[in-house]
């Protein structure tokens, strides 16, 4: 049996073999260290190429400037870490546009030392071969650090919440475990009154909240230990931590918010403040809420309710475009958005077979919200809940809730750009249309196979 001939690739119109085109005649690669970068540009243009600059900003304005005196246009360089910003923040201050990369984004064969990655970076962004990774404007980075700071600060006191339930446990106090949650009105009032020095578990009961369902005598059995001192110390510090963080979290709200106003300022105006509907929905409460309207600054800032969409409240819309920004015209496409998020399959192909289908692995706080969102509606009546499910029952919970979030990030970029408005269709109609989409499959199968499908009678 003779082996059929394998057909020749075919080539894109533009595809030209024979020139390698200049796309960026003036351009610079930097390779960026910790103590000292290495700046390589075109031997044609300085009799020595390249050169080392320390990492500390008198020399960085010395690399500058001697880019500028050479004509450099552009830039590329790695996203090293933290070490890439300051040289980042000058170049565009000093209106020369930066190519940054990933770590990974580039492959240098052969010896590999810090020359020659910062010849090669050049050598690859003069014939336009690099592709830039996402930026978000300078407006939107300060908002971004604003927030992360904030969410750090949120962590950092759950952590502390941990400190002071195992202090807990090793004085056999079982408080966390009779209420529902110990940073509440009546646990921190007991708390507080531990640290203080009463250790009558009748005493400390009496300080119950009656709202909360667990009843007196069961909170005086989980009050009475042994109140060691080594302990108590322990507590005593976790609690301090904690306050403190609650106060630099506040203080971050204040900053936060006046930031906010001056961005609306400047876009806006202030006599041009539109009025803001109310919520679609009631938010779920959170610990540590914003001192400040979120969903108000949101919806001015963007000029929609993106908490419209299931699963989407005001952190999480507010964590997604703090990393995203507003301007969604960057990715080409949903479809652009949602692979930058790591949602869609990332194919794999050697000698024509797909090796693996598999999504990247994209560590993004932007992806991470969408996932949680979707983890939201795993148990909710709305549409997209009751999708989630159908997924999970296919093809497990790890993948399903990737496609759900593959579908509200879809749902975000749409709302965001094109102000497509979201309905919510309910888990029953969703089913309903799902079901009628399977008849219509199995009859048109059925009747390619020469069969009749006929409905039972309820």
């Amino acid at each position: 049996m003779s082996r059929q001939k394998r057909q020749p690739p075919v080539l894109p119109k533009d595809f030209d073999s024979k020139s390698f085109c200049v796309v960026n005649p003036r351009c610079a690669g930097i390779d960026v260290g910790s103590r000292f970068h290495v700046v390589a540009v075109s031997p044609d243009l300085d009799d020595e190429p390249i050169r080392h600059f320390a990492c500390y900003t008198p020399d960085l304005m010395a690399m500058v400037n001697w880019l500028i005196v050479l004509g450099i246009t552009t830039v590329a360089m790695e996203s090293t870490g933290v070490y890439w910003i300051p040289i980042y923040q000058i170049l565009e201050s000093r209106g020369i546009a930066v190519c940054l990369i990933r770590p990974q984004g580039k492959n240098l064969p052969g010896r590999k030392d810090d020359d020659n990655d910062a010849m090669w970076l050049q050598k690859l962004h003069t014939f336009g071969l690099l592709s830039s990774s996402f930026l978000p404007s300078e407006e939107i980075y300060a908002m971004r650090s604003y927030w992360r700071l904030r969410a750090d600060m949120v962590s950092a006191a759950a952590d502390e919440l941990r400190h002071m339930q195992k202090a807990l446990d090793l004085m056999n106090l079982h408080l966390h475990k009779a209420i529902s949650d110990i940073s509440g009105l009546t646990g921190m009032t007991i708390l507080r009154a531990i640290v203080a020095g009463e250790h009558d578990p009748v005493v400390l009961a009496a300080y119950r909240d009656p709202r909360i369902k667990c009843k007196q005598e069961e909170l005086i059995k989980a009050l009475t230990g042994d109140y060691r001192r080594e302990h108590l110390f322990a507590l005593r510090q976790a609690l301090e931590r904690y306050d403190a963080l609650g106060k630099q979290i506040a203080d971050c709200d204040r900053e936060l918010q006046a930031y906010l106003d001056e961005m609306l300022a400047s876009e806006q105006g202030e006599d041009e403040a539109k009025p803001v509907p109310a919520p679609s929905k009631r938010f779920q409460e959170i610990k540590h809420p914003p001192m400040f309207s979120l969903y108000d600054y949101l919806y001015r800032l963007t000029g929609k309710d993106m908490t419209r969409i299931d699963g989407m409240g005001p952190l999480t819309v507010m964590t997604i475009l703090s990393e995203v920004g507003l301007d969604m015209s960057k990715w080409r496409t949903e479809d652009h958005f949602a692979s930058w998020l790591g949602f869609v399959p990332h194919h794999k192909i050697s000698g024509g077979k797909i090796l693996s289908r598999k999504t990247r692995r994209v560590i993004n706080r932007a992806a991470t919200a969408f996932r949680m969102a979707a983890l939201a509606l795993s148990r909710g009546p709305s549409a997209l809940g009751a999708y989630y499910r159908r997924m999970r029952a296919k093809l497990g919970a790890p993948k399903a809730l990737t496609a759900t979030a593959h579908k509200l990030a879809l749902l975000f970029y749409r709302l965001l750009r094109f102000g497509e408005d979201y309905v919510d269709i309910g888990a029953m109609q969703y089913e309903e249309k799902f079901r009628a989409k399977q008849i219509k499959s199995i009859t048109r199968r059925a009747a390619e196979l020469g069969l009749q499908v006929t409905e039972l009678a309820a």
